[in-house]
């Protein structure tokens, strides 16, 4: 096909993504003809797999600290102008049960469908053009501010493009570099990547020691010099998962070690001080089985000092006790990579883009929204709620 007989459209989005067809949803509302692109053979493949098929579609408590970004407060306007009460309504409107869930997690009650299906009706309802098993070309722009895109499907010609094709987490579900590469093209700065929302793997001693431990979950305190978080731990035959260490993992640096917290909420001290005078002959083992799972005591403690009476704990023990059980050390060796992680840190640097529509201050015309740009969320809903909150933003304008 030659270029001049492109396909013309006013709006082109690559990636039909939970913000590209957002995006695509809130331009057509408007009367702009839209074409989204995929590589991938069915849309919002990411939001069928979240939430174990249930979709942690928002959440009801969300604030720019929910987010992580070299510029913290890009995210303030966008979630602001659309927040997670805009999306709920539009889930009400298509009567989707759901359920909370700790933090405010809102999921869908039977299927993730549910929410794809709700976009996939608005698309429908504005004649949203949706072009599936695509590959993106050459993209260039006229002097006119014009895009010609080049495909495995013909050229397209559109006054205005979106970059909504995500990250690089979980490369199984189509994830590519191609936003990266299109900003890079256009002059944009990229902030270094990473994989967020990920289980550490361990150094080979630690994995050992942990093995037995695999499918125990623990209500912890994990934390590093620049955040906390108070959920759950899991042990895998891997290394260490569950809520809390995703969590922590968006803030952990190679190298670096993270502190467990075992018995959150309880006084170590005054507990072993207690016990001492009311049962002074029981082991400390049998105390703190009462209060941590038996198999994880002996990767905390030696049996010398777990087989000793309370009574025979001076206060030096004890305070040795206290820290090994509030403040358990350790270094993971890794993470698990973009394979399993939630989402990409880095991205689109966000000063080169408008926090109101979220264009190019670069190139007219040209818009990122969505896991392409630096703003990622915490686990719980955030993720999608920066997906809608960008792609609505960039909708009223394209």
């Amino acid at each position: 096909m030659k270029p001049e007989s492109s396909i013309q459209t006013d709006v082109l989005i690559i990636g039909a993504s939970a913000s590209g067809l957002m995006c695509a949803i809130e331009a057509g509302k408007r009367g702009r003809k839209v074409i989204v692109l995929d590589h991938a053979n069915k849309p919002g493949k990411k939001i069928l797999m979240s939430g174990g098929g249930r979709c942690n579609f928002t959440n009801y408590q969300v604030s720019a600290e929910n987010f992580i970004s070299h510029n913290p407060h890009f995210c303030k306007s966008a979630l602001s102008r659309f927040s997670q009460w805009d999306f709920l309504a539009l889930v009400n409107a298509y009567h989707i049960p759901f359920h909370e869930r700790e933090h405010g997690q809102l999921f869908c009650n039977d299927s993730a469908k549910d929410i794809l299906n709700m976009l996939l009706a608005e698309c429908a309802k504005v004649r949203i053009d949706i072009r599936l098993n695509i590959d993106i070309g050459d993209i260039t722009q006229t002097p006119q501010g014009k895009f010609l895109i080049t495909t495995t499907q013909g050229h397209f010609n559109a006054a205005s493009l979106v970059v909504a094709s995500g990250g690089l987490s979980i490369p199984k579900m189509c994830a590519s570099p191609l936003g990266y590469k299109i900003a890079e093209q256009f002059g944009h700065h990229i902030w270094p990547t990473r994989a967020g929302l990920v289980p550490f793997t361990l150094h080979p001693q630690d994995k050992q020691q942990l093995a037995e431990l695999s499918g125990i979950a623990i209500d912890c305190i994990v934390s590093n010099p620049r955040q906390q978080f108070r959920e759950n731990i899991l042990f895998t035959h891997r290394g260490l998962s569950g809520p809390a260490i995703l969590q922590i993992s968006s803030y952990w640096l190679a190298g670096e070690a993270v502190q467990i917290n075992l018995l959150p909420g309880h006084d170590v001290v005054s507990l072993l001080k207690d016990q001492q005078q009311t049962r002074p002959a029981i082991k400390l083992k049998t105390l703190l089985s009462e209060h941590l799972p038996k198999r994880l005591l002996p990767v905390l403690f030696d049996n010398a000092t777990l087989d000793r009476p309370l009574q025979e704990l001076s206060q030096t023990r004890i305070s040795e006790i206290t820290l090994q059980l509030l403040q358990w050390s350790i270094k993971p060796n890794a993470t698990e990579g973009y394979r399993t992680a939630e989402v990409t840190l880095g991205g689109v640097d966000c000063d080169e883009l408008s926090s109101k529509t979220m264009e190019s201050k670069k190139s007219a015309g040209l818009y990122f929204i969505g896991e392409v740009v630096d703003v990622s969320g915490w686990l719980g809903g955030y993720n999608f709620q920066w997906a809608w909150s960008s792609g609505w933003c960039a909708g009223q304008v394209v």
